[in-house]
């Protein structure tokens, strides 16, 4: 059974892993070979097992293939994106309220629109006017609204070691984003939608107001909800922070330990209570009753939760070990865990994408393997200490290789926060949200206060976390194995060598540039620009992308995890072109991340940014440095531009734009240059013209101001004359960048083209010797359900 579940799992992670759907159906020779496997059992040992594995990775890849079809049946047809569309339907879920407005997920029940084909599940945002007074749009869940919207396919930004929100939407059905037209007749057609899920939907959007009523402006209110609700965003940002880096984020949220306390309390009371009845324990064994009354209580959580995926694994998994004792079956814990994933990938083939699959599997599984191999009876204390040594180390490997950095401060953490979080606040907060007993509320959130500050003191410690680049995917396999070894029981000889194995996982290290050589990574920001250059000993950000809200920005989101995947651990410089948002909106989380000594930039000195550098210098033409025989040049702005305009000769002064105040950055290697533009415009590029055209000669040019109507003269492209022109554009944003006749300029001289919205991050490897650059994604690959494909490069001139 173990082994024909991991190979089902085997079939199904193949199959999320390709880039298209295949057309053959492998689930009917999955079917034929476990057939033919079954004919051949007796007498054929070898034969038989291989059948069986080969047949179980066929139904696997064969069912997470039909499973996605039917998923992606429901796409978006691309001629109904950027339209306005007339919808109604009700809001599913909790919405999220911002300064900004509301997000919510729409099922939709009718179309207005003649013609227009819409998937079921839309995630729409709400947007405030920009009027000061304008209130926040009010939107509240089961409820029926009829709107005008603007819809779009699921599309993410591309982005190594970095969310993934394609895979995320699929998972979950949402087969298209949009908003609210602010102009269009919205209107609430019922306020209280009835039937099955509304009115759940209803109920707990209503417990989360009742809490947030009663707690007030409490800090920890958003921790008390998502323990309630599984709200998890109304948790602040700098609490997750906390969680995080002490390791007991698991227990800030719905987790597998808290559904499981919460049913193992139901199996308690119900055993006591029906062993007292004679009659009934005649009837239905006391135990079995139990165990009803537990996966009644745990359903109950799960779908109080709004039955989230992490969710639903737990009940599957706690399903599993209730039918074995409905049914008098003592399986072996492996062969339990093994029914449990085969069960939630069942329901959910996309759940091998997710970390909390692995990590909620691996660390149960964990468990299990250090408290069975052990003979003789613990101490619950001996106990205790054995599950989170189990879990810390087993979970090394893992941690390391999807988010690149494990908190070293967890298991001291979670020997206090465990019993207090899960036997204490948690109850306590259910009871307080669900029963007239609201005091009970006041009570937990003064236990998580007083938890805060042990768990911020551990937070603070400088070594509290342990990060590292994002390990081969062999290191990863070995690193788990050297584990166990470490892990086995005694009488397993050399345990110590374990650790031999778990070594590569952090000496093996990403590639980097050669000496003399330079990668120029313009990371997938959306409509903006974040580029990190990097040299065979040092590395530098040009420009940070844009901020989002006030706790999520492209620096904290994709700058620092890209850096730390590639084993970046600090900067050697950041450079910020100009004051824009979409350029400067992360400047201040890789600052505090990354620590760069110093910043480079034409913003000014009254901003705030420069305090959070050591050393802060004005970007002038003509600065340059060397690294690693790599030549750092600038060239623009000079030094007028930062002056005091003068009136021109009929008296006017003309104020120089932002823009026109650009960073412009040249590296150059023996091989090749780059120029990286900023937002510069047309004044900018005859100014740079004027003072030395042969300095913004390259072969490769980021085009100035994402190429923008207002850029790219055909005198600077034909002074520049570059191979390939890098775009960092959005997806259908809304300033329409590139402009046609920019790219049209561009094609009419037979440069290149490569954009961020279709092909994600894309590096750029200027070589330390002639023939020039190469220009390559920094996707692994491209996934079927990515609008992006791999294709073959434009043709493109040394």
């Amino acid at each position: 059974m173990r082994l024909f579940v991991a190979a089902f799992l085997a079939g199904v992670g193949l199959l999320q892993s390709q880039p298209e759907l295949p057309a053959f159906s492998w689930g009917g020779v999955g079917v034929a070979l476990l057939l033919t496997a079954w004919l051949v059992r007796r007498g054929w040992r070898v034969l038989h097992l291989a059948l069986m594995l080969a047949g179980a990775a066929a139904c696997g890849y064969g069912y997470a293939g039909w499973r996605a079809e039917v998923r992606l049946a429901e796409e978006l047809p691309s001629a109904w994106e950027g339209v306005d569309i007339e919808l109604t339907g009700v809001v599913a879920g909790l919405p999220q309220i911002t300064p900004r407005g509301a997000r919510f997920l729409f099922e939709v029940e009718h179309v207005g629109t003649e013609g227009a084909v819409v998937p079921r599940t839309l995630s729409l945002t709400w947007y405030r006017e920009r009027r000061e007074e304008a209130p926040v749009p009010t939107v509240r869940a089961a409820e029926r609204w009829s709107f005008t919207v603007r819809l779009r396919r699921p599309h993410g930004l591309s982005n190594p070691h970095a969310f993934d929100f394609e895979a995320w939407a699929l998972e979950r059905g949402i087969r298209a984003t949009g908003y609210v037209r602010p102009k269009s007749q919205a209107t609430r057609l019922d306020e209280r939608v009835e039937g099955w899920p509304c009115t759940l939907h209803r109920w707990r959007d209503e417990v989360r107001a009742r809490m947030f009523e009663h707690l007030g402006e409490a800090r920890l209110r958003g921790v008390l909800v998502a323990l309630a609700i599984g709200d998890q965003d109304s948790i602040a940002a700098a609490d997750w922070e906390v969680f995080w880096r002490t390791g007991v984020g698991h227990l800030m949220s719905i987790s597998g330990l808290h559904i499981t306390m919460f049913a193992a309390l139901a199996f308690f009371v119900a055993f006591r209570l029906w062993a007292r009845v004679p009659a009934l324990a005649l009837r239905l064994p006391a135990r079995k009753a139990a165990v009803i009354a537990g996966m009644v209580a745990a359903l109950a959580y799960t779908l109080m939760t709004g039955y989230a995926v992490p969710a639903q694994r737990t009940f599957v998994m706690l399903a599993v070990v209730a039918c074995c004792v409905l049914l008098d079956r003592q399986g072996a814990p492996s062969r339990v865990l093994a029914v449990a994933a085969l069960g939630v990938v069942l329901l959910d083939p996309w759940a091998v994408l997710s970390a909390g699959f692995w990590l909620s599997f691996g660390a149960v599984a964990s468990i299990f393997y250090v408290m069975a191999l052990r003979t003789g009876r613990h101490g619950k204390l001996h106990g205790a200490v054995l599950e989170q040594l189990a879990v810390t180390v087993v979970m090394l490997p893992m941690l390391m290789a999807l988010f690149q950095e494990i908190s070293l401060v967890s298991p001291l953490a979670n020997s206090f926060a465990i019993p207090l979080v899960s036997l204490v606040v948690v109850p306590l907060t259910i009871a307080g949200a669900f029963l007239p007993l609201p005091w009970l509320l006041d009570v937990a959130h003064l236990l998580m206060q007083w938890l805060m500050v042990p768990l911020e003191w551990l937070a603070s410690w400088p070594n509290a976390m342990l990060e590292s680049h994002a390990p081969a995917a062999w290191t990863v396999a070995l690193a788990v194995a050297g584990c166990l070894w470490l892990l086995a029981p005694r009488g397993v000889p050399m345990r110590c060598l374990g650790a031999i194995w778990v070594a590569p996982m952090f000496l093996v290290r990403p590639p980097g540039p050669a000496p003399g050589e330079a990668w120029i990574e313009a990371l997938d920001v959306g409509n903006g620009l974040a580029i990190v250059v990097r040299t065979a000993t040092h590395a530098m950000a040009y420009d940070a992308g844009p901020a989002w809200s006030e706790d999520a920005d492209t620096g904290n989101r994709i700058v620092v995890p890209y850096l730390r995947g590639e084993g970046i651990p600090r900067l050697d410089g950041l450079l910020i072109s100009h004051a824009d948002d979409d350029h400067s909106g992360g400047a201040e989380s890789i600052a505090r991340l990354r620590e760069p000594p110093w910043l480079l930039t034409s913003i000014d000195r009254a901003n705030p940014l420069h305090e959070s550098f050591a050393r802060s210098i004005r970007c002038e033409a003509g600065f340059r440095w060397t690294w690693d025989g790599v030549q750092f040049r600038v060239v623009h702005p000079a030094a007028e531009a930062y002056m005091p305009p003068a009136p021109d000769s009929r008296g006017r002064v003309r104020a120089r734009k932002e823009n026109d105040r650009s960073c412009v950055l040249r590296v150059e290697t023996a091989g090749a240059a780059a120029l990286l533009t900023g937002d510069a415009e047309a004044r900018s590029e005859m100014e740079m013209l004027a003072r030395d055209a042969t300095a913004v000669r390259a072969q490769v040019l980021v085009v100035p101001h994402h190429g923008s109507r207002t850029s790219s003269t055909a005198a600077f492209l034909d002074a520049v004359h570059p191979g390939v022109a890098l775009i960092s554009v959005g997806y259908r944003n809304r300033f329409h960048h590139p402009a046609p006749a920019v790219v049209a300029r561009y094609q009419e001289r037979g440069i290149a083209i490569r954009r961020t919205d279709e092909e994600g991050a894309l590096r750029i490897t200027l070589s330390a010797a002639p023939p020039g650059f190469r220009v390559e994604p920094l996707a692994a690959h491209a996934s079927y359900w990515s609008p992006r494909k791999l294709r073959p490069p434009p043709a493109q001139r040394e």
